[in-house]
């Protein structure tokens, strides 16, 4: 198949270059375009069922209203009570109150009174506004910039905070990382293939095959973003991965095909054995990462499974650019892929030396297998006291407005910068507002009010003044004239139909267990009176957000083991090398994620204020990595399986293939450790996490486990390495993938 491919392209590569144009045009079409990107979200858990009730309630979607802070800039406009300033901030609201990406707008001229004095600060010459965006998050998102550009007071300074400010500074700031890092990869890529290759031609061609795959990934992506929903950092991970496995690939195809040229093939004879022998590697390499991707399709309901499918698409996109669009450029450029000849000079060790270091791995297995295990497991226990906590504002670095505003509301309005566990209380039809309804909604109140780490409640029912329920429930029902305007007020921003809302204010860190253990205070008790309460807010989409990860990691985690399994089996045909790759797998994802709760969690290196780790993270790691580690697994066992089928010497078969593959490997890995790390460099700690995870994980696998761990383990099991029943061989050879008699053990000739 994969040598009919390669024919194919060699005769026909004008027509697949031609194609290969039309795509990339048609790739930078949808970029041009943009996206509709979000902070992603995870349906059919109770928070976001909660957010929806406060939807109903409110009008309008709690994320799409943001905060505008207005501060003094001279000495005429200190006092925010003064007409200077207030004539100042009105102007700058009017201009924006009728805009129609706005649906309102409440500054403290428009408040009720009670709230009107919150939104003031005398001594921080400071008061705010909340502005409410038209549509849903979405469309906030996509008007939010140029509203920002119209809200303008002459005197007065504004900074902007909440959800859709937060997300413009966080999506800002990940493209400026994104182009930042891809600036810096490609070049220290292209450095490493100068290095391996040591001619110009074809150490860029794998660089960009890779840029193709990226550019093509994103924009799919983005296309895909205007019908589900896809959050920002979809785009920084698929131009991780997809640029990785892509200049991965390339050097393969690449190297394979001047080894056949060394070999004395002409160009099209060697071009069309590299894709055949190359292909198989490739497409199995492309499969095994795209089946740890698709452990993210289990995720339903989150944006983790368009993430996946994202991952899956340009990874997809890098196998069949390296196996159709290079080769065609190779065929096109013939004998000059010698052309731009650095000298020659050594890097790195000499020929012989991985045979010989597997040899002498071989020789002492114990001595060399127990200790580096121990390396390894050692580097995972930090892992073991993961904390988890979604994403904020607080990923953003003090120079963002977003972050400086929740920085300026904590300081100075501490009340409304409070934690606020959001409370619905549903009733089954009618009203909330009757003196049955009114009567059990005090008492819960109540109750919620005497839990442990609990400052106020705020409701309709909760007035902050000593007063009998009888006489609550009373002025609710028949207010009386000098407070008319004001409860009813109260009523239309609290309840609508049969729902009512009530928070919870709180003075406990959000990403704390005590904070948890409230929030499953509250949900004990789910009762009031003939209603039910759905509690939501940043405590409770936390909490719900790791529960949902929880549960369906397992399933996720066996499809990926078991997939994995089946199509090393039929690559290999064997049943130990399938089970013992994806144990060493287990052991070196446990040491990168060690490493990832050491430094990002625990606060240590480069990062001087460690915090909990982003529920969505090890999963996604996870599945990337797992994938990602079979890439070299592929190539070094696909390798000494050929040397084995031919010799049946188990330790020759391995010093062979090691020393076959442990150049390419290194120079992989090198790439890749290049390109994540490049990632590292980001200013979000996201992605900064995820780009030194994936960076440590490859090191660790192109150097303890595939130098070390692999030979040793090899060499202990011993002819077995190759052993499958019989039964298994059969259907493997019935599928095209074998040939009989493969599989029985032949007596070790060492």
């Amino acid at each position: 198949m994969f040598e009919a491919l390669g024919s194919f392209t060699y005769r026909r590569r004008w027509l697949v270059l031609a194609l290969a144009a039309l795509f990339l045009l048609g790739s930078l079409a949808m970029l041009v375009r943009g996206g509709a990107l979000t902070s992603g979200t995870i349906r059919d858990i109770e928070s976001t069922r909660a957010e929806h009730l406060v939807t109903q309630v409110t009008g309008h979607p709690r994320q799409t209203a943001f905060v505008a802070i207005f501060r003094s800039a001279s000495p005429d406009t200190l006092d925010p009570r003064r007409e200077p300033f207030r004539a100042s901030m009105r102007r700058a609201l009017d201009g924006v109150r009728h805009d129609p990406a706005v649906q309102s707008v409440t500054g403290p001229d428009d408040a009720i009174s009670v709230m009107a004095a919150e939104m003031v600060d005398v001594d921080a010459h400071a008061a705010f506004a909340i502005i409410v965006l038209s549509g849903d998050v979405k469309a906030a998102l996509k008007s939010y910039p140029k509203l920002r550009a119209k809200l303008a007071a002459d005197g007065l300074a504004i900074t902007c905070t909440g959800h859709v400010p937060f997300m413009h500074d966080l999506d800002t700031t990940l493209e400026h990382d994104l182009v930042r890092a891809e600036l810096i990869s490609l070049p220290l890529a292209l450095i490493v293939l100068l290095l391996v290759f040591r001619t110009a031609v074809a150490a860029i061609l794998p660089v960009g095959v890779g840029a193709l795959a990226v550019v093509g990934g994103v924009a799919i992506v983005m296309g895909l973003s205007h019908y589900t929903d896809m959050a920002q950092y979809t785009i920084n991970v698929c131009s991780l991965i997809g640029l990785g496995v892509a200049v991965d690939y390339s050097l393969f195809t690449v190297s394979r095909y001047r080894e056949e040229l060394a070999a004395g093939y002409g160009y099209e004879e060697a071009l069309v054995r590299a894709v055949a022998k190359v292909g198989r590697v490739v497409a199995f390499s492309g499969g095994a990462v795209g089946t740890g991707l698709a452990g993210l399709l289990f995720f339903e309901g989150s944006y983790l499974l368009a993430m996946g499918l994202g991952g899956a698409i340009v990874v997809a996109l890098a196998v069949i650019f390296a196996l159709t669009f290079l080769p065609a450029l190779l065929a096109v450029l013939g004998p000059r892929i010698h052309a731009g000849k650095l000298p020659t000079f050594r890097l790195g060790p000499g020929e012989g030396f991985f045979h010989r270091l597997a040899g002498a791995v071989m020789r002492r297995p114990f001595v060399v297998l127990i200790p580096t295990l121990g390396v390894l497991l050692t580097m995972g226990v930090p892992f073991l006291h993961l904390q988890m906590a979604a994403t904020d504002v607080n990923v953003l670095d003090g120079s963002s407005e977003a972050r400086r505003g929740i920085d300026e509301l904590r300081r100075d309005f501490p009340h409304a910068a409070q934690t606020r566990i959001t409370v619905a209380v549903e009733f089954p039809a009618g009203s909330a507002l009757t003196r049955e309804r009114l009567s059990a909604l005090y008492d819960f109140t109540h109750r919620l009010g005497d839990l442990p780490g609990v400052s106020e409640v705020e409701s309709l029912v909760d007035v902050g003044l000593p007063i009998s329920k009888e006489r609550v429930v009373g002025g609710l029902l028949e207010p009386p004239a000098a407070f008319r305007d004001v409860i009813e007020a109260g009523k239309r921003l609290t309840t609508k139909d049969a729902v009512t809302l009530v928070n919870v204010v709180t003075s406990l860190a959000p990403n704390t267990d005590a904070a948890r253990d409230l929030v499953r205070a509250i949900r004990q008790d789910r009762r009031v009176g003939d209603g039910t309460i759905v509690v939501g807010g940043e405590i409770a989409a936390d909490l719900d957000a790791t529960g949902y990860m929880r549960s369906r990691a397992p399933r996720a985690i066996a499809f990926v083991v078991s997939v994995t399994l089946i199509v090393l089996f039929l690559l290999l045909g064997s049943v130990v090398l399938p089970i013992k790759a994806i144990l060493m797998n287990f052991v070196s994802i446990a040491g990168s994620f060690g490493a990832l709760v050491w430094v990002f969690q625990d606060g240590h290196l480069f990062v001087r204020e460690g915090r909990p780790i982003e529920p969505t993270l090890p999963v996604l790691l996870f599945c990337a990595l797992f994938g990602l580690s079979m890439d070299y697994e592929v190539l070094m066992l696909s390798r000494i399986k050929d040397s084995w089928e031919r010799t049946h010497d188990n330790t020759h078969a391995v010093g062979e293939g090691l020393e076959r593959t442990a150049g390419l490997i290194t120079s992989a890995a090198a790439i890749m450790v290049a390109v994540f790390g490049a990632f590292a460099l980001a200013r979000i700690s996201v992605i900064t996490a995820v780009g030194f995870s994936m960076a440590l994980a490859v090191a660790i696998d192109a150097t303890l486990v595939r130098l070390l761990l692999v030979p040793a383990t090899m060499r202990l099991f011993g002819h077995l390495n190759w052993w499958a029943p019989s039964w298994m061989m059969r259907l493997r050879s019935a599928l095209g993938f074998g040939h009989p008699g493969e599989g029985v053990p032949k007596e070790p000739r060492g």
